[in-house]
């Protein structure tokens, strides 16, 4: 039997985080691509380091995408986070692309032809999640610290918390009494700032957000708050710790509270099913979840290279269900397609809807008008409740 009360964290990190900046730029030139040809080809890795960044992988798509076009995206994704400092300065820093095209022997296995539909772009394994702790129907630990550092990036850009510097993190932990959040017990938060402010005036600051972003009432106590614990953060980014794209996959998914799959999300397009098809279980868990079919919910696909119908599809309820989940696997395979292609056509993934996707999580976002998170609609609920 499941525990009931207990005590649960989970972590997120900032846009400026040197992870997440080799994720962005990776994902900004899966944009550039996506906005030429839909149907391109994009897997690209990102090194970030001192005033460096080193892209490398394989991609097929419009030959007007250059070196010198990724290069720029590259130097765009920096400026846009908010880095000229001497260590890290978005004009400044060396940029290599070492991009060359997609080996003929993997675009053989995942291309359509004949009576073959498009085939998954690698093997795998896919996890989609769904709690009713929140309002998004994400776990509270995650969504709580998300929202401290987009609520501080914000504050940032806008120039309300000129002292904060680009790279962060957060850590929150919560008390659960019978499986739900009534408390945070601590809270824990690094920000870079600038060299001459003091920890007292950040502690004034990051306090204001954390107070702002969890419920009320939901406070932790002042002894129980790490404001920059380690006394001073004033060397962050690239210039203080090295980035790779796709390092953070718990933050971009469900903290710690759910499995993750084999695969990381950024840099790639929608055809490799590590994107797509965590994204789709996310969207089927969201919908079962919201339709009150569980309190919680978690899906499991699985996939072969080269081949288009998934090779199983599992769902654990947690004990919390409503409904018989075998009957709940066989609803799922025909409420829609499943293999990449209606994935993508399903949920719109061919277009430009990725940069955005590089900080503070993949999901439990808003849908948005061109397209943007739409595995976050619930656009099924009625269908499902249907069918039970």
């Amino acid at each position: 039997m499941s525990r009931k009360n207990y005590l649960f964290t989970s972590e997120s990190v900032s846009e400026g985080h040197p992870d997440k900046v080799s994720d962005r730029i990776s994902d900004s030139i899966v944009d550039k691509f996506l906005e030429l040809e839909p149907e391109s080809r994009v897997a690209v890795e990102t090194l970030t380091t001192t005033n460096r960044v080193v892209l490398a992988g394989e991609v097929r798509g419009p030959e007007s995408i250059t070196k010198d076009v990724m290069e720029q995206s590259a130097r765009d994704a920096v400026r846009n986070i908010g880095y000229e400092q001497e260590g890290f300065h978005w004009k400044h820093m060396d940029v290599e692309v070492h991009v060359h095209e997609q080996s003929s022997d993997i675009a053989m296995g995942v291309d359509a032809s004949g009576n073959k539909d498009e085939g998954a772009g690698d093997q795998g394994i896919m996890f989609g999640y769904a709690t009713n702790e929140t309002e998004q129907l994400m776990p509270a630990t995650l969504q709580y610290s998300h929202s401290i550092l987009k609520s501080m990036a914000e504050a940032r850009h806008s120039g309300e918390a000129s002292e904060l510097g680009p790279d962060s993190k957060s850590q929150v932990t919560l008390r659960y009494e019978n499986g739900k959040p009534v408390q945070a017990t601590s809270v824990v938060v690094s920000t870079q700032h600038g060299a001459n402010v003091s920890q007292e005036r950040i502690r004034e600051i990051v306090i204001q957000h954390i107070e702002k972003n969890l419920p009320e009432g939901w406070m932790p106590p002042e002894e129980e708050l790490y404001i920059n614990p380690t006394g001073q953060f004033i060397i962050g980014g690239p210039d203080g710790d090295a980035g790779l794209t796709g390092r953070k996959i718990i933050v971009d998914t469900y903290g710690g509270a759910a499995q993750h799959g084999g695969g990381a999300f950024s840099g790639k397009d929608p055809t490799k099913v590590d994107r797509s098809a965590a994204y789709v279980t996310r969207y089927l868990a969201k919908n079962v979840v919201a339709a009150g079919l569980a309190d919680r919910c978690t899906i499991q696909l699985a996939y072969a290279i080269g081949v288009s119908k998934p090779l199983s599809l599992y769902v654990d309820f947690h004990q919390t269900g409503n409904v018989d989940p075998a009957k709940l696997e066989k609803v799922l395979a025909e409420v829609m397609d499943l293999s990449p292609r209606g994935i993508r056509e399903h949920l719109g993934l061919n277009r430009p809807i990725y940069e955005r996707t590089a900080a503070y999580g993949h999901f439990g976002r808003e849908p948005e008008a061109d397209g943007g998170f739409s595995w976050e609609k619930t656009d099924l609920v009625d269908a499902l409740k249907a069918e039970f």
